[in-house]
């Protein structure tokens, strides 16, 4: 019944709405034009480069260091620059909903995220599955405890208690049969829901196009005032995944329906036999059911705010966990690859992924390096430089748009001016070495362990 809102949901506001299809072909056609003149002006940092390695290897690095990257920035500029995507109404009624936990010794913070729950304004009943995956703390006990107090008619919390920790996807695979509504949203132990936060995604998996199988929601930092690496995750949360996902899904290519925060049918879910044991179990099931023909979205409105790690060591780890969980993708999916639809270019930009690191860690930083310290300025010179105000200028379009969305939700950027030039100057420093471990990881097979989040 709730599908008949498909064909009167889209509001399209008071400027030009683009077809996809037309944002995706200017978006091509720009970037084949930045890369023509990219190719001109390298030159002569490849003929630089050629003092001290083959030709060959000299257009290699400058392809990672500049003319992918330069594509891909291209692809971002174009479409927050365009996008302008319609809105779904808020409506009186929406289908009852199913939120799924999986908790593993949360007992400092579970409390707090089923409060948030319980805070949710939304037009339907909810239920609330709670996975205990094996606890060694008192997660079962508050949990209990919170569902005995707080549990109604319409909002229900329920405890489901493994004997032993099984890890993330075979807790979440435990919960679903405990589900007794089609849509199920994930929902990590430590994430706050902001206000409304349920209502916008379910609104937007209920009013989407009809073979939407999960939308993701937006993930933002709750913890940024913790230490450096927080301050830094802040933006990266805030500006590259969000910004991100953001294109993906203008281009109807969102990649990953993050646990942490999303909304999926029932059916589809048990269609592809849930969630594989996997290190990166949510980007493996996304990619399932981008196989099965099904479509996956994302819902800016819909925030909720989740701790992050708060050392290198824990970053580290949780980084090099989702590295491997891109190729553990490609290699359960390798059929996207050569599958032509409107992503991709998303997908074939993430299978450079790996090539892209590389360069950057073991070529541009000792560039980097030798051109501050030993004045040798083949990798890193004058170009280099000239890339800064152009980052810069990326970040300030990312950052206007982005608080456009915490304008209308409510929210306000806090202020982490230090933080956001070393997000720009160094993230990528910071993270590269974690995902090549990934990587390497990965395609060894090497052990694999859930580490942090």
């Amino acid at each position: 019944m709730f599908r008949k809102w498909e064909s009167t949901a889209r509001v399209q506001g008071g400027s030009t709405y683009w077809p996809v299809a037309a944002k995706m072909t200017v978006s091509l056609i720009l970037a084949v034009c930045w890369l023509a003149i990219s190719v001109i002006v390298a030159h002569a940092w490849i003929d630089d480069l050629t003092t001290i390695v083959p030709v060959w290897l000299a257009w290699v690095i400058v392809t990672a260091l500049a003319f992918v990257p330069g594509i891909a920035n291209v692809f971002i500029v174009i479409g927050l620059l365009v996008d302008n995507r319609p809105q779904y109404p808020q409506v009186d009624r929406l289908p009852d909903v199913s939120i799924l936990i999986a908790a593993y010794n949360e007992a400092d913070f579970i409390r707090k995220t089923l409060e948030s729950v319980l805070e949710q304004q939304i037009p339907c009943r909810v239920e609330t599955i709670i996975v205990n995956d094996g606890s060694t703390d008192d997660t079962a006990q508050v949990v209990s405890d919170f569902a005995a107090k707080y549990s109604s008619d319409t909002r229900q919390f329920r405890l489901v208690d493994l004997a032993t920790n099984q890890g993330k996807a075979m807790a979440l695979n435990a919960g679903l049969p405990e589900c007794s509504h089609e849509y199920v949203v994930t929902l990590d132990a430590d994430c706050l829901m902001y206000e409304d936060s349920l209502r916008f995604l379910v609104t937007n998996i209920v009013s989407g196009p009809s073979n939407t199988a999960a939308v993701a929601g937006s993930v933002l930092v709750r913890n940024s005032r913790h230490s450096v690496m927080t301050r830094l995750q802040e933006w990266d949360y805030f500006h590259g995944i969000a910004v991100v996902k953001r294109i993906q899904s203008l281009y109807q290519g969102t990649l990953v329906a993050q646990g942490a925060y999303s909304v999926f049918q029932k059916s589809a879910l048990e269609a592809i036999g849930g969630w594989k044991d996997t290190i990166g179990e949510d980007i493996v099931l996304t990619w399932g059911l981008r196989a099965m023909g099904y479509r996956v979205g994302y819902c800016e409105n819909a925030i909720v705010f989740t701790n992050v790690p708060t050392t290198y060591q824990q970053f580290f780890r949780q980084r090099r966990r989702w590295a491997r969980g891109l190729i553990e993708a490609f290699r359960t999916y390798p059929q996207v690859i050569t599958r032509v639809r409107m992503n991709t270019p998303f997908i074939w930009y993430n299978v450079l992924f790996p090539y892209l690191d590389v360069v950057y860690l073991f070529v541009f930083i000792p560039g980097v390096i030798a051109a501050i310290f030993f004045q040798h300025y083949a990798v890193a010179g004058l170009i280099t430089l000239l890339l800064l105000p152009f980052a810069l200028a990326i970040n300030m379009l990312m950052y206007s748009r982005q608080r456009k969305i915490f304008k209308k939700r409510g929210l306000r950027v806090r202020n982490n001016l230090i933080g956001f030039f070393l997000y720009v100057l160094t993230y990528q420093a910071v993270m590269t070495p974690a995902s090549v471990a990934g990587y390497f990881a990965e395609i060894l097979h090497f052990r694999k362990s859930w580490g942090t989040k």
